[in-house]
């Protein structure tokens, strides 16, 4: 020891500062190790059929993996709070892009032990496990009277009983049965002026009723009613084939078939006063729902663009108990003339879920600037009704700033320039793991390489014959191509189709200058044929649909192309003359 400093078995010297680095470094080599392990534990999902369910009702418990937990599950903690009737588990694998995915689930057929909010408590997987999940059990209804004759009978409830008007309200249909049914077929709800629309799967349990024991088929549907006043919910109908006696057939049990009889059920028909909009409501377009979400993206992080530039803007409205058809518009007010915005056709989709339905609505806003400066769009705010506190709320975004600046102080992309300014220190990196003693057997080997290679080189120059470079068929063979994409380019135009026209715009512009963005290709255009293809642009961005006319598109786009070939055509003369100079 010298110093603070210590000799290593190769006679280096390691001082202070380089063992705290080294004793650093495993420590942090060591809690890496340890979270991987923590990491490789099994996510195990815990989920049930649905919520809430009534006492003396029968629901299901899922656990999923999508990988092997540590061991076999421990269900006991379950009996405190639940009778487990069955349970069962599945494992199902599929190969999907080439990626092998596997699921594993344990379905549990439990009923509560008392009403409540319960909670499904943690179950180990050896050393993995479940999350707790809470879940509403309703007390039993009491004293349902029933008469002797009822082996099947429809049940069916909404929720709320006063809905407003384009709100939503369940619609829970169930059938209760003790007999065996082979065939069956169940009729849909119809009321007048109102929207409906099936939600969640259907689902299957068992219940108790005075003693008796059911099966019991659930199915939901959200319903929007269009007007206020009086709705009614016809009745809806189940046709079955209900099993009345053994198979027998004198030719044996082969043939046998079942004696059945058909039995048609229907349910009670519902009223309901729905309530019309609220006098103080403040927006242009009654919008009812239990929350409302606004959101956004941009085709840029930090709302910078050149002049010409188009930028996207995309807003997503979202909004739980309302169809996607009851949305509102979203208007994006334009704050210049220097602006233009073209909206794209919006997109209206209903996610289904068994808590009803969420509606969405998707606008995408082509944003086009025509000269530099700071440009604000206003904040965009839709008012909606909730109806779960029965207040009026507003959904927001806030107002955004654009900055447009000329082309000429847009950065251009840099080409193959990473490997020139590839930082030194990588290389003496490289050279401090390179023992001392090997760095000359190492030069000079390499010395005697390049040598062998240099000579070898000057003899297959001296040997070979000139073969001479293909230039001119290649240059032909491009010609050739950018002639057919400008023909289409210009039919397309001819014929006054703006989407062939971009389609052929864009192969023409990657012929020439290798991009495929329109934006960019214009960057190599003069003023007119740039102005051309923003009014082609415009054209397929326009809120309405607006007549394009094509011809002086075509017509500078060919004397666009004459330029470039001459151009080209004098590059590779100059690169021919130089290559055989003595010709």
């Amino acid at each position: 020891m010298d110093n603070g400093n210590v000799i290593n078995q190769k006679g280096v010297k390691v001082n202070k500062c380089q063992r705290q680095q080294i004793f650093s470094w495993l420590c942090g080599l060591f809690l890496g190790m340890v979270f991987s392990v923590d990491s490789l534990a099994a996510d195990i999902q815990v989920s049930v059929d649905r919520n809430p369910v009534s006492l003396n009702e029968s629901f299901r418990i899922i656990f999923s993996a999508t990988e092997s937990p540590d061991d076999d599950p421990d269900f006991r903690p379950l009996d405190k709070t639940f009778q487990v009737l069955n349970q069962q588990k599945n494992s199902q694998s599929s190969w999907v892009n080439g990626q092998s995915t596997t699921l594993i689930t344990w379905t549990l057929d439990v009923m509560a032990k008392k009403a409540g909010s319960l909670t499904i408590p943690r179950i180990a997987f050896g050393d993995d496990a479940s999350a707790e999940l809470q879940i509403n059990v309703l007390a039993a209804a009491a004293n349902t009277k029933m008469g002797v004759d009822d082996e099947l009978y429809l049940q069916v409830n909404v929720s709320p009983d006063q809905p407003y008007v384009q709100s939503q309200l369940l619609y829970t249909i169930r059938l209760f049965q003790r007999v065996q049914i082979s065939q069956a077929s169940l009729s849909e709800p119809a009321p007048v002026n109102a929207i409906v629309e099936k939600i969640g799967e259907d689902s299957q349990y068992q219940t108790n009723v005075n003693g008796v024991n059911y099966s019991v088929f659930e199915r939901q549907y959200a319903i929007f009613p269009q007007q206020s006043g009086l709705l009614e919910i016809p009745p809806v109908t189940l046709t079955a084939q209900v099993v009345t006696g053994s198979p027998s057939s004198r030719y044996g049990s082969l043939f046998s078939t079942q004696r059945t009889q058909t039995r048609r059920v229907q349910s009670k028909a519902i009223q309901l006063d729905v309530l019309p909009a609220v006098d103080d409501f403040i927006g242009d377009h009654w919008l009812a729902a239990e929350s409302v979400q606004l959101q956004q993206t941009w085709s840029v992080k930090d709302l910078t663009v050149a002049v010409g530039e188009p930028i996207t803007r995309t807003i997503t409205l979202l909004a739980n108990g309302v169809s996607a058809s009851q949305l509102p518009e979203l208007e994006q007010k334009i704050p210049s003339s220097a602006i233009k915005v073209y909206p794209d056709q919006p997109t209206l989709k209903n996610q289904l879920a068994s808590s009803g339905v969420t509606g969405m609505r998707e606008q995408k806003l082509a944003i086009i600037p025509s000269e530099s400066g700071d440009y604000r769009l206003p904040a965009i705010e839709v008012p909606w009704f909730n109806t779960k506190t029965q207040t009026i709320e507003r959904a927001f975004l806030p107002a955004a700033v654009i900055t447009v600046v000329a082309q000429a102080a847009v950065e251009r992309p840099k080409v193959m320039t990473d490997i020139k300014e590839k930082p030194a220190t990588d290389v003496i990196g490289i050279e401090q793991k390179i023992p001392v003693d090997a760095v000359g057997g190492y030069w000079k080997g390499l010395s005697i390489f390049l040598g062998f290679g240099w000579l070898l080189t000057i003899a297959y120059l001296l040997i070979k014959k000139p073969v001479e470079r293909p230039a001119k068929e290649t240059t032909d063979n491009n010609r050739d191509s950018i002639k057919a994409a400008l023909k289409s380019l210009q039919t397309a135009c001819k014929n006054n189709e703006a989407k062939q026209a971009k389609k052929a715009l864009i192969h023409w512009g990657y012929l020439l200058h290798h991009t495929k963005e329109i934006d960019h290709i214009s960057l190599y255009c003069d003023a007119s044929l740039k102005t051309e293809i923003q009014q082609l642009n415009k054209a397929l961005y326009a809120k309405e649909k607006t007549n394009w006319d094509g011809a002086s598109l075509a017509v500078l786009a060919q004397q666009h192309t004459h330029q470039w070939q001459e151009k080209d055509q004098k590059k590779t003369d100059d690169e021919l003359e130089t290559l055989h100079p003595l010709s």
